[in-house]
């Protein structure tokens, strides 16, 4: 137990200091990118993609080899839920634009001396907590 938690840990040090180095945690990189000035976060967001692409796909032939096809036409989500996801979208994307800084990255945040972002942790935490509490009496 103590073994995986530290090789987390380092693993997670070593996450934050790529992007620290990388300035993808940087507040001015992101409003560039929402201003249109910079290509540096489109290109980071764009080879994320890319690679979560081929990787998904190899994990989905790979297993699909070993288990058998898993292609049984649900994929995504129904055409009727899809305004709830759309939503969940614009609202992240408008936290993401406001604070300059998506979720993953805020300890990295602390941790590099940008205070303030405990502020957004904080509401994040908050947001959570609320949706938790509220989700049984949402339409799912």
């Amino acid at each position: 137990m103590r073994r995986g938690l530290l090789l987390h840990f380092v693993l997670g040090t070593l996450f934050g200091i790529v992007l620290t180095k990388t300035q993808v945690i940087s507040w001015f990189r992101i409003q560039e990118m929402f201003r249109f000035q910079s290509f540096h976060m489109y290109g980071v967001l764009g080879s994320a993609v890319l690679v979560a692409g081929v990787t998904r796909r190899l994990v989905r032939h790979s297993v699909s080899v070993l288990c058998g096809d898993l292609d049984d036409g649900t994929l995504g989500p129904p055409p009727g839920e899809r305004t709830r996801f759309w939503a969940g979208g614009t609202l992240f994307g408008l936290g993401w634009a406001l604070t300059g800084a998506c979720p993953g990255p805020l300890f990295a945040l602390v941790g590099g001396g940008v205070g303030v972002m405990w502020v957004a942790i904080t509401a994040a935490l908050a947001g959570t907590w609320a949706y938790g509490y509220l989700r049984p009496r949402l339409p799912h």
